[in-house]
């Protein structure tokens, strides 16, 4: 009897190994998983840069920095889907997130110099469109950064931690951050 519990610990020790190792590789897939959709949500707002050129060209706002922030827009999407690593890179996603809101304000002061401009039906359907690729992207990246909480938290929790620095050999994902935000805001934690 006492062979059998002998022979039993390794076999559960194996299982729990296997389902460890299990857990990190899901953990991480889904990391890529959600990356991938905050990616996607990022090229949606490409499908509305022509829409905010055409809007400039006919309203001849050329003159604002507004074109200059389309052209510093599409060009930061475009950096996020040259990624030549399989990590995500939440700096490229912040650089795109501040030339967002730097054309969001572009258009903002364009209406106060072009009063007509806010009545145009293009003007209030692109502020739609972006604001909603704007709650898109933060719903993809709040699911983002959860899933890189969870996967942080298996490769650095023991039992994982070991079976990571065994096996795995993951590395920690690095969580979405808005450090514009951050400077606005008068609280930090004490981490």
């Amino acid at each position: 009897m006492s062979d059998f519990y002998f022979l039993l610990l390794p076999v559960i020790l194996l299982v729990a190994v296997v389902v460890i190792y299990n857990g990190i590789i899901g953990k991480f897939n889904a990391v890529d998983r959600a990356w991938a959709s905050v990616l996607t949500q990022e090229r949606q707002k490409n499908k509305i840069i022509p829409h905010v050129e055409k809007l400039v060209e006919e309203d001849k706002l050329h003159e604002s920095s507004v074109l200059a922030d389309v052209t510093r827009l599409r060009n930061s999407i475009e950096e996020l889907g040259k990624q030549s690593s399989a990590a995500p890179d939440t700096v490229r996603l912040a650089e795109a997130e501040r030339h967002t809101a730097s054309l969001l304000q572009g258009l903002k002061v364009a209406v106060e110099a072009y009063p007509e401009l806010k009545a145009s039906d293009l003007y209030t359907k692109l502020m739609a469109e972006i604001s909603e690729q704007q709650e898109q992207i933060g719903a993809a990246l709040r699911i983002f950064n959860r899933n890189v909480e969870e996967f942080n938290n298996a490769i650095q929790m023991f039992p994982g931690s070991l079976v990571n620095s065994l096996l795995n050999h993951k590395q920690p994902v690095q969580s979405f951050t808005d450090a514009e935000a951050q400077d606005g805001f008068d609280y930090k934690p004490n981490l």
